[in-house]
């Protein structure tokens, strides 16, 4: 960890970006809220990918004891970059959103097929209703394709299935049909809905960033596990000169998946922030 985001002992914590089972987070809505509240998290942004199915049952069990952000992170792609954009304060009953989301999980869906009939000709087959299985009631992504190559011995871990089959070198990779950044920010704001740029890392150009910004981005992760302290400056930097909402989480997955849940210095008045720019 670097020095300028150590993550926090005490005191109250703010993490805006947790995945639920709903997409690839280890648990449920209810458990990961449960979670929060023993880690002195005060508020708890839900963002699974592509789906916000899980957003009423955090909300319902936070009641009292966390204050939910209900939330979404949309992967999308410009100029051959892989980018997610986060969505904060929205409205999971939005029918155009909805309908989005609907055919992102039809194209996850068939992705998942595309990469096991490609594993099979590899000689690496994974068993097609439990990988689908597995990922219910969310939607499915590499990472319950991974999970099945571990569990048929083909690898020694999800790692290593990475690395092997499913990056984006990976001899099964299958490429996810393209959503331009710029249609899933305008996607995020017709919902009414305040955009953040997710974990930007230490190599995309600012450039891309001002793109986004003329889209409509509302906000950019400074604080992220991956972000090390020159990340941290510079993307602070950037963003009180492009005047965006500097945002982070922990990216949270699970109990033994990366950073822990609110080990992230993000500031509490980033939630005000965000919520002053879904209302606009």
């Amino acid at each position: 960890m670097s020095g300028t985001r150590s993550p926090r002992t005490g005191g109250r914590r703010v993490d805006l970006h947790s995945h639920t089972f709903f997409s690839d987070g280890q648990l449920s809505p209810e458990e990961l809220v449960e979670h929060a509240a023993s880690r002195q998290v005060v508020t708890l942004g839900v963002t699974d990918h592509d789906t916000v199915e899980g957003i009423a049952r955090a909300l319902a069990a936070g009641e009292g004891r966390v204050r939910i952000v209900p939330g979404i992170e949309i992967s999308s792609t410009l100029d051959g970059h892989d980018l997610h954009i986060l969505g904060y304060f929205i409205d999971a009953l939005s029918e155009s959103l909805l309908e989005r989301l609907a055919a992102f999980r039809d194209e996850r869906r068939q992705r998942a097929l595309a990469i096991m009939d490609r594993l099979r000709t590899l000689g690496g087959p994974v068993d097609e209703h439990a990988v689908f299985a597995a990922a219910e009631p969310g939607v499915v992504g590499r990472p319950h394709v991974a999970h099945a190559l571990v569990r048929a011995g083909h690898v020694p871990s999800v790692d290593v299935a990475f690395q092997q089959y499913l990056g984006a070198r990976g001899s099964a990779f299958v490429q996810r049909p393209a959503f331009h950044s710029e249609d899933a920010i305008a996607c995020i704001r017709e919902a009414g809905v305040a955009s953040v740029l997710a974990h930007p890392g230490a190599h995309l150009a600012v450039h891309i960033v001002e793109r986004l910004k003329d889209a409509g981005l509302d906000g950019i992760e400074v604080w992220h596990p991956v972000h090390g302290g020159n990340a941290v400056r510079h993307w602070r930097e950037t963003a009180q000169r492009l005047q965006l909402i500097p945002s982070g989480g922990s990216d949270f997955h699970g109990t033994h998946r990366g950073a822990g849940l609110g080990d992230m210095p993000v500031p509490e008045r980033t939630v005000e922030m965000l919520q002053a720019a879904s209302r606009r």
